[in-house]
């Protein structure tokens, strides 16, 4: 291809869309996120839906809907052979499976190659270098990339004579450990492990575990780095082989392995640490040939020192920060990217200036759970339905007022983001927002939210990954005793936010105090009086 030839690849977008017609292989905000950019793009979109979302947002706005099963995953939204089909009888020209579900299996993404339909994502082979961790450990390894202390093979837990000798390789790596599932990620698999007694029950439940979620029960062991913070680069590259780095997000508050704040830039880092990461992250990516987007995540110790945990080859939830950030569509260039075009001119000013970011977005995950109840799921039917607006504040999200919430999938029910020129300035948008956000009927993350938003200790930088599992109070209290007195921690909760402002010598009568206002005031005691008793 001329010089000329790949410069119009990047400067024509707007003569055609990248494709005629695209199908959603996913549901909820993300289906509706992928939805609206087909709709910018001038791309008709088809919505695949289980019986449980008939008369879900996505499927109201995509141009086309099929019922493909059942409202379990594995009867409709993981049927691989049913997407395919809806996608080859609506014309559909390409498929993006969004995160989740099929997002990262190499073998549907290479059915749908197969089927001469184009997969929105990177290619099935690059998929499955780097969605074997195991392979992406030996790959990032190889390229000089510092990979967390573990094993590099799948441990042999159909061996039983082989069960010495992993005891002896995890006391080599150094308790605490991880047992991880190989194929996979989002918490499935895993186990925390302290002491080599528990290692055979703990390798066993997480392989029983990984086998079940997907397909295929290898796990190995990893060193657990304590304190740590979670940071991930947002990688994107086209077919001609260019991968950059649009810059980096923090991702340390989490439960259960899943996380629930995110924010971009990730704080404290200087300018020539984000080069290096950045860098790190891409040499990764090179390895094993990515195209698409894709995100590299690290561990970052007390020491600043970065560790490479694995490469996640899809869109992520938490990219909406990235985009607030760095101004650039990432599902968009994701459709591009797949139609063949180049990294946009757009991109590559972004990735040039990721390292000195002017901006800092954050994003807090709205989810239907308890969080007095350690984030236990709580589905259910939405009452009132109230989001935030104004400056600098998006809304992603697919339900409304009246909306069920079915327990078949991932609780997720909105993400609220904000971006604003400092973290400061951020937070404090962030805390104002969340005052102004209402949702009844059902128990959600909010009352979390609230209290992370003015927490101080957050606000001077940001926790480790254990942070939620040490020292989140109804956590703490439920380890404490088996009766937790949910409304007594949810009231300290609100007594620390009003202790915050206090601090800074604002009062709740002061009209220009932080959180200060009458429906800030009402809204934490509306937190208090939903959570269940």
């Amino acid at each position: 291809m001329t010089a000329a030839a790949t410069s119009s690849l990047r400067k024509d977008r707007r003569a055609t869309p990248p494709f005629r017609r695209v199908l959603v292989a996913n549901r909820g905000e993300i289906a509706v996120r992928i939805i609206r950019a087909c709709r910018e793009l001038g791309i008709a979109t088809v919505a695949v839906h289980s019986s449980a979302d008939t008369d879900a947002m996505h499927v109201r706005l995509a141009d086309e809907s099929i019922l493909i099963g059942e409202a379990s995953a594995a009867a409709s939204y993981l049927r691989g052979d049913a997407v395919i089909a809806a996608a080859l009888t609506t014309g559909s020209e390409a498929i993006h499976p969004g995160y989740g579900f099929l997002a990262e299996r190499a073998s549907f993404a290479k059915a749908v190659e197969d089927a001469g339909l184009v997969f929105v994502g990177p290619p099935s082979g690059v998929i499955a270098a780097l969605g074997d961790k195991l392979a992406a450990r030996r790959g990032a390894a190889a390229a000089g990339v510092p990979v967390v202390p573990g094993t590099f093979e799948a441990a042999a837990i159909d061996r039983p004579d082989a069960v010495e000798a992993i005891v002896a390789e995890a006391e080599k790596i150094g308790f605490p450990l991880l047992v991880k599932a190989a194929a996979g990620g989002g918490g499935k698999g895993m186990r925390r492990v302290t002491r080599s007694a528990d290692l055979p029950a703990a390798l066993a439940a997480g392989s029983a575990e990984a086998r079940s979620a997907f397909g295929d029960g290898s796990v190995y062991l990893e060193r657990v780095i304590h304190p740590a913070r979670h940071v991930e680069v947002q990688l994107i590259g086209d077919r001609e082989g260019t991968i950059v780095a649009l810059g980096e997000r923090d991702c340390s508050l989490q439960r259960r392995h899943q996380k629930l704040v995110e924010e971009a830039p990730a704080p404290g880092l200087t300018p020539a640490e984000r080069r290096d990461l950045h860098e790190t992250a891409v040499r990764a990516a090179r390895a094993a040939g990515l195209e698409n987007a894709a995100t590299a995540e690290f561990l970052f110790d007390l020491e600043r020192r970065f560790w490479f945990l694995e490469v996640n080859t899809r869109l992520q939830v938490e990219h909406g920060v990235t985009e607030l950030v760095s101004d650039v569509d990432i599902v968009r260039e994701q459709l591009w990217i797949a139609a063949g075009f180049q990294l946009s001119d757009e991109v590559r000013v972004a990735a040039d200036r990721a390292a000195e970011p002017a901006r800092h977005a954050i994003e807090v995950r709205l989810s239907a759970e308890d969080p007095a109840r350690e984030f236990a799921p709580a589905p259910g039917t939405i009452g009132r339905w109230e989001m935030p607006s104004g400056p600098g504040i998006r809304i992603d999200t697919a339900v409304e007022a009246g909306a069920r919430v079915p327990p078949e999938y991932d609780p997720l029910i909105a993400k609220l983001l904000v971006v604003d020129a400092t973290r400061d300035a951020a937070l404090d948008r962030l805390a104002r927002a969340l005052d102004e956000t209402s949702i009844d009927g059902i128990q959600t993350t909010l009352p979390f939210h609230r209290f992370i938003a003015r927490d101080q200790a957050f606000r001077e930088g940001p926790m480790s990954i254990d942070w939620v599992d040490e020292s989140w109070p109804a956590i703490a209290a439920n380890r404490r005793s088996a009766a937790l007195d949910v409304a007594t921690h949810a009231a300290a909760a609100a007594v620390v936010a009003s202790t915050a402002d206090r601090e800074a010598g604002m009062s709740d009568e002061s009209p220009e105090g932080r959180g200060s206002s009458a429906w800030a005031r009402s809204g934490r005691l509306r937190a208090i009086e939903r959570l269940p008793r």
